[in-house]
C-alpha cells in the first residue's frame, strides 16, 4: 500500500474515532441544557431557597416552594453509607480472586460476583424490604440504644420497626455496587506486573507484604475509579430505594435512621403528575441538581485517580 494512501485512511480513521468520541460529550452538554431549560421557569416561580428549603410543596402550581436539602441529606447519606461498606467487601474479594483463590475456584467465584450485576433492582427493593429489614431491626435497636449519642445513630423521623430507613436502603445498595466494584478493582490489581510482585519475594517477602507493598498500591487508582463509578450507581439508584425507604413527615437530622427521598426515587414517585410545567419543572431542577453532583463526584475521582497515578 502507497504512503499516500495509508495517510488517507489514517485520518479517516482518526476523525471517525474523534466524532464517536465527541458525541459522549455532545449528549452529556444536550442533556444539561435540556435540564436547565425546562427547571428555569420553575426556579424563578419558586417561593422557598432552594439550596436549603426542607419543603417541597408542587400542589399549587401558583406557590410553588421547593428545595433540595432533605433529598440532598438521604442521597448523600444512603450513598456514601453504602459505599463505606462496599469497598473493604470489593477490595478483600480482589484480592481474594487475584493473588490466592486457585484458578478453578476463581473463575467460578468471579462469575457468580458479576452475575450479581444483573439481578433487577425491583428485586434487590423487595429482598431489603421484606427479608433484610426485619433482620437488621435488632442491629438497629442496638446501634440506637447504645450509639445513639452520635448524630449518625440517634433516632430517626421514622420508626424502625419495618426498616424503611436509610440504613437499610444502604446496605442493599452496597449490595447492588459491590460488583461493579469488585470487578474493576479484580482488573486493576491483575495489572500487576509480575516482576515487581516476584521482586518483593526475592527479598522475602510473604504474600501479604507482596499485596501491601506492590498490589494495592498499583491498583488503587483503580480502585478509586471502581468506587466513584459505585458511587455514582448510590446515586442515581431509583426502584430499590423508593421500595425501601418509608416517607418522612418532618426534616431529617443526618441519622441513619431517618426515611424520606432520594433525588431520584422523589423524581420517581411522582412521574405520574406531571402534567403541568411548572410542578414538573421542580422535579427537572432536582433531577438537574443531582446530574451536577454525580458530574462533579466523576470529575473528583478522575483527579484523585489521576494524582495516584502521578504520584
Amino acid at each position: 500500500m502507497k504512503p499516500r494512501a495509508l495517510r488517507r485512511g489514517d485520518r479517516i480513521f482518526s476523525s471517525v474515532a474523534a466524532a464517536a468520541g465527541s458525541t459522549i460529550v455532545i449528549a452529556i452538554v444536550l442533556i444539561a441544557i435540556f435540564l436547565l431549560i425546562r427547571a428555569i421557569p420553575a426556579l424563578q416561580a419558586n417561593h422557598a431557597n432552594f439550596l436549603t428549603s426542607n419543603e417541597f410543596d408542587t400542589s399549587d402550581p401558583q406557590k410553588l416552594a421547593f428545595g433540595i436539602h432533605d433529598l440532598l441529606m438521604v442521597t448523600v447519606l444512603s450513598a456514601t453509607s453504602a459505599l463505606v461498606m462496599a469497598v473493604p467487601v470489593a477490595i478483600g474479594i480482589a484480592v481474594f480472586l487475584t493473588q490466592y483463590a486457585p484458578t478453578r475456584l476463581a473463575r467460578p467465584f468471579a462469575a457468580m460476583v458479576d452475575l450479581l450485576a444483573a439481578v433487577p433492582s425491583i428485586i434487590f427493593g423487595l429482598w431489603g424490604i421484606f427479608v433484610l429489614a426485619p433482620k437488621l431491626q435488632p442491629l438497629a435497636e442496638f446501634l440506637n440504644r447504645n450509639l445513639g449519642w452520635i448524630f449518625l445513630f440517634k433516632q430517626g423521623n421514622v420508626s424502625l420497626a419495618g426498616g424503611g430507613t436509610i440504613f437499610t436502603s444502604a446496605i442493599v445498595l452496597s449490595v447492588m455496587i459491590l460488583p461493579i466494584i469488585t470487578s474493576v478493582s479484580r482488573e486493576a490489581f491483575r495489572q500487576t506486573p509480575r516482576i515487581q510482585m516476584e521482586a518483593a519475594q526475592a527479598l522475602g517477602a510473604t504474600r501479604w507484604e507482596v499485596v501491601r507493598m506492590t498490589v494495592l498500591p498499583y491498583g488503587r487508582s483503580g480502585v478509586v475509579a471502581a468506587s466513584m463509578l459505585g458511587l455514582g450507581r448510590a446515586l442515581g439508584e431509583t426502584v430499590a430505594v423508593l421500595i425501601i425507604l418509608r416517607a418522612a413527615a418532618r426534616p431529617g437530622n443526618w441519622s441513619l435512621f431517618d426515611g424520606g427521598y432520594t433525588f431520584a426515587s422523589k423524581i420517581a414517585s411522582a412521574a405520574s403528575e406531571f402534567s403541568e410545567p411548572l410542578p414538573t419543572g421542580a422535579y427537572i431542577s432536582a433531577g438537574f441538581a443531582l446530574f451536577v453532583i454525580t458530574f462533579v463526584v466523576n470529575a473528583a475521582a478522575r483527579a484523585i485517580a489521576g494524582g495516584k497515578v502521578n504520584a
